[in-house]
């Protein structure tokens, strides 16, 4: 291998965001395992460990200022949760209680955010880990302090080494978040460029409802960037570098408004064009651009300068050149299709516009309002508002933190009752496995259950393989990185991994074969009593709350429609009010989305209604494209003798037509299916005059599409009420 291929491959395994992150506990792992060899003092090694793993899965990004002050909250919780416990483990009854309301005030700190909900999760792992070291001294507590001292050291020296590494590499989670965010968009683009083919009998429906599920993705990429922009700004004036990145996440932003726009129905489209080349030609550009945002991300994520390729003025300059054509054929049946194919092209051209201008975002204008909402609490008094809101039955958050006591409850008492070895991993594993929903805690009971037979299997086999201690230690350290690595991806590989680390931490004070059953018949129980109480104690079903998440779809939507047409009024400006607006729009999508795949994984009789929800996921996102488009054009305010026809009569009938079916959802009321006054007000958008101005147009026809898309979504709330499945 050559050194520029060799300093290629080393530049990318750099660039991965998995790689740092694996990096760091490698050194953690590896520096207590030769610290416990030097001293010759194995014992040391499992609490040090423990406390590796709980420090780094309560890591969220931040910067380096952020992840010490988060380690300093870490620590302190850290200490209490393990001093609390090795005090309480003799006194069954109090110990139990103090565990379930440690429980419940950990969970409901996740109404706060990630980052606290991080460190509370991380928290109760830590009690856990504390509960099964006091197990494996036969329940004995002598040296309170030792314990919790190890593991508190061994999550210090992790905590340390992680704003170490923030200090120095402080924008590599940006450049890694905004290389995914564009890797997503490449692949929406190239979906999107599926709509555009020509061919009789296509499922569109099909491809419209794969779109709106990578739509789901690219919305998660753009929150996370933010969120990770927003740690490196705060409440300062960012660096030369952070700002280049803003403006590089504003300019996806603007990307994603033009890539999910929609100009008409796809069908009608194909039937009216099958003969042209037209198409043809939409779909070949959206290719190309799907294919320079691939592009583009793999030069943000090497850190290497982006240029656009050729070929795309040839290939616009072509669209351009088949839209003449058919225009020069005066088909008036085409007359309408061809007005939405020219402003599919003049969205088209500034996409193209856009992604040059990626090349060198730091001569982009800074005419972009760049404040970011931050969502965290600010002071005591919001953290007790946010907190007093959730605590309301109808809260996920409060129902999860009633849930998860009496789970961990009813795991203390299996441990007392049946008396199993190392039966505090029945608790470990029933804190891991208990979700939220029942979708997600099904899904991560299946992947635990699996990964930890895998993990048992492949350390029997290791074990008479390489007997040697050494060896063993350093199968451990691995393990713990490809648990890591794979943990929020792979969990089924992460849970073998972390067994298979267990085992061979245990081994070397010589007990790791005694771990084999016992670890399995832990996990079987522990599963069983996660999947009971998501099961039977206040189960979020999420069929019985799907009229509220299409409610609140349609009236982000609605709320997204008022600022468009706000800005055809004032002027386009990207404020924080129209992005915000947006933002929650594409959210609500993107909630809608997951509620419906956790739909599938429920009990049959609870997802009764999942077909009517996907078909409504569908016509949301069209919807959602439709306004989409209507953003991108508001390049110019309308004539004032439009505004009051346009803005102040169909734009507000529409947003509250959309208030009005959102309102019906929510109180599971009567929506009516037709409407004649949004037929009429459809037929009226729908007549136009040729002298009428071009942008003019644009607008009056995606209206009339909104207004022509009300009727089935009337038409599925009313049967989603009633509880019959449409025709």
């Amino acid at each position: 291998m050559s050194s520029s291929s060799f300093s290629q491959s080393l530049r990318r395994l750099w660039a991965l965001d998995k790689f740092s992150y694996s990096i760091r506990v490698l050194i953690a792992l590896t520096g207590s395992m030769a610290l416990c060899w030097y001293q010759d003092q194995m014992n040391l090694l499992i609490p040090l460990f423990l406390g590796i793993i709980a420090s780094a899965l309560a890591e969220t990004d931040d910067s380096w200022q952020g992840r010490l002050n988060a380690l300093a909250v870490t620590l302190v919780c850290f200490t209490v949760a393990a001093l609390a416990v090795e005090l309480l483990f003799p006194y069954p009854w109090i110990f139990v209680t103090a565990m379930a309301l440690a429980a419940f005030c950990l969970t409901m700190l996740g109404a706060l955010g990630e980052r606290y909900g991080a460190i509370a999760q991380a928290t109760l792992i830590l009690s856990v880990y504390t509960m099964i070291g006091v197990d494996q001294r036969g329940g004995e507590v002598t040296d309170f302090w030792h314990e919790p001292l190890l593991l508190v050291a061994g999550a210090a020296w992790y905590g340390l080494l992680s704003v170490l590494w923030q200090a120095l590499f402080s924008n590599q989670p940006v450049q890694q978040a905004l290389a995914r965010l564009f890797r997503e968009l490449g692949i929406y683009l190239k979906l999107k460029s599926s709509l555009f083919e020509p061919i009789r009998g296509l499922d569109v429906e099909a491809r419209r409802l794969e779109l709106a599920q990578q739509n789901g993705k690219v919305v998660a990429a753009l929150n996370t960037a933010k969120e990770i922009i927003l740690h490196r700004v705060g409440g300062g004036r960012p660096s030369s570098k952070v700002s280049r990145y803003l403006k590089l996440y504003f300019l996806a932003q603007d990307i994603h408004e033009r890539a999910s726009s929609s100009h008409y129905p796809y069908n009608a489209l194909t039937e009216a064009f099958f003969h042209s080349d037209v198409l043809f030609r939409c779909q070949r550009l959206l290719r190309q651009q799907g294919k320079a945002c691939h592009e583009l991300s793999a030069s943000i994520q090497l850190r290497q300068p982006f240029v656009l390729r050729t070929g795309f003025a040839e290939a616009l300059e072509d669209l351009h050149a088949s839209l003449e054509h058919l225009r020069i054929q005066s088909n008036p049946a085409w007359r309408g299709l061809l007005r939405s194919l020219r402003a599919l092209a003049a969205n088209l051209g500034t996409l193209d516009r856009l992604l040059s201008d990626a090349s060198n975002p730091d001569s982009l204008a800074d005419n972009t309002d760049p404040s970011l909402l931050d969502r965290s609490p600010r002071n005591l008094a919001d953290v007790w508002n946010r907190l007093r809101q959730q605590l309301t039955p109808t809260s996920l958050i409060f129902r999860h933190a009633l849930r998860l006591p009496l789970a961990l409850a009813v795991g203390y008492g299996m441990v007392h009752l049946i008396h199993p070895t190392q039966g505090y991993w029945i608790i470990l594993t029933t804190l891991f496995v208990c979700q939220p929903n029942y979708g997600a805690t099904r899904r991560k009971l299946v992947q635990r259950i699996i990964g930890t037979a895998i993990g048992l299997t492949v350390g029997w086999a290791l074990f008479d393989l390489f007997p040697n201690a050494l060896i063993q230690s350093l199968f451990a350290v691995a393990a713990g990185v490809v648990f890591f690595v794979n943990r929020t991806t792979r969990y089924t590989l992460a849970t073998a991994a972390i067994t298979l680390m267990v085992l061979f931490c245990f081994n070397q004070i010589g007990d790791g074969y005694g771990l084999f059953l016992p670890r399995l018949f832990d996990t079987l129980v522990g599963s069983l009593i996660a999947i009971s109480a998501v099961f039977l104690f206040l189960p979020d079903w999420q069929g019985r709350r799907l009229n509220k998440v299409l409610a609140n779809t349609l009236t982000c939507n609605s709320v997204y429609l008022r600022q468009i047409m706000q800005q055809y009024a004032q002027g386009k400006r990207d404020d924080l009010a129209y992005r915000l607006a947006r933002r929650n729009a594409h959210n609500a999508d993107a909630a809608l989305s997951t509620t419906l795949a956790n739909m599938l994984m429920e009990p049959g009789h609870f997802r009764k209604e999942a077909d009517v929800g996907f078909r409504f996921l569908v016509l949301s996102h069209t919807l959602l494209s439709y306004l989409s488009a209507l953003g991108a054009h508001r390049e110019s305010t309308l004539p004032a003798d439009a505004r009051e026809q346009l803005i102040d009569a169909a734009g507000a009938k529409l947003a509250q037509s959309l208030d009005e079916i959102a309102s019906g959802l929510a109180g599971k009321q009567p929506v009516a299916i037709h409407s004649d006054a949004e037929e009429a007000l459809a037929g009226e958008l729908e007549q136009m005059p040729e002298e009428m101005d071009e942008n003019l147009r644009t607008v009056q026809t995606q209206l009339a599409l909104i207004a022509r898309h009300l009727g089935p979504l009337r038409t599925l709330a009313a049967h989603l009420i009633k509880g019959t499945p449409p025709a």
